[in-house]
């Protein structure tokens, strides 16, 4: 009997590693991807801006496994799979999403290629290198070690117990992980040097700002607690505005 009850506890313990080690593995497919879509448009290897572009999301994965795996695997065995509880219209949204985050990094790569835009100053280029790091690689990093419900898809985790957040990045908007990725998206068309860019970049902030508005009226109206915090933490993304 208690040979079956701790080979249950020990079968149930390694989902969640076993979860997040998939997670790793398409995170590391995913950049290698990246990496193919930028270098084999632009058609050559000494692209600097697109490494440093490339190990912005290197250095994310890498980040995020350090940090969250050794104490969080079940977060990240989350973001690793599907859910059938996951709201239909952020399904939707996912889709435009992956489509326009593509579309931007080849417009880009391709106006590297063919000299679409002029060439920006230097300095404009260290700042949208600037902005995609401390988007990505800083407070999207920082929003989800402080929210051990930090998934991919926008549904109520009563499976996880889910609970409202309000430490770290939540004391000041009530998306954080939102504004990091709106923070990378537009300092990518700066740092790689392509105006056209800017067009899905826009596009991607009216769809984030469209999902940002949707969830946030999901969770007030089935996450317990949200109402409150909402109360406490009136900006959803941009602090002083909306």
């Amino acid at each position: 009997m208690n040979s079956e009850i701790i080979s249950t506890s020990q079968i149930k313990s390694a989902k969640p590693k076993f979860g997040a080690i998939r997670w790793l593995i398409r995170e590391t497919c995913g950049n290698l991807i990246l990496i193919g879509i930028l270098f084999g448009v632009v058609g050559r290897w000494n692209w600097w801006m697109g490494w440093a572009l490339s190990g912005i999301y290197i250095i994310w994965s890498a980040t995020t496994a350090i940090l969250i795996l050794p104490v969080n695997p079940e977060m990240l065995a989350e973001r690793s799979r599907p859910h059938a509880d996951t709201k239909k219209w952020d399904k939707m949204i996912l889709g435009v999403m992956g489509l326009l985050m593509i579309a931007e990094y080849v417009i880009a790569s391709l106006d590297v290629r063919l000299i679409w835009s002029p060439q920006l100053p230097f300095y404009l280029q260290v700042i949208g290198l600037v902005m995609a790091i401390i988007g990505y690689d800083v407070l999207l990093v920082w929003a989800m070690v402080s929210n051990a419900f930090f998934v991919a898809t926008v549904r109520i985790q009563k499976d996880r117990r889910q609970a409202v957040v309000s430490n770290g990045p939540y004391r000041f908007i009530r998306h954080p992980g939102y504004l990091g990725t709106l923070l990378l998206h537009w300092g990518v068309p700066l740092m790689l040097n392509s105006l056209w860019a800017f067009i899905p970049a826009g596009l991607i902030t009216l769809v984030l700002v469209i999902r940002t508005f949707l969830e946030d009226k999901t969770l007030l109206a089935e996450l317990p607690g949200y109402i409150e915090y909402a109360g406490r933490v009136r900006y959803r993304l941009l602090p002083g505005i909306w």
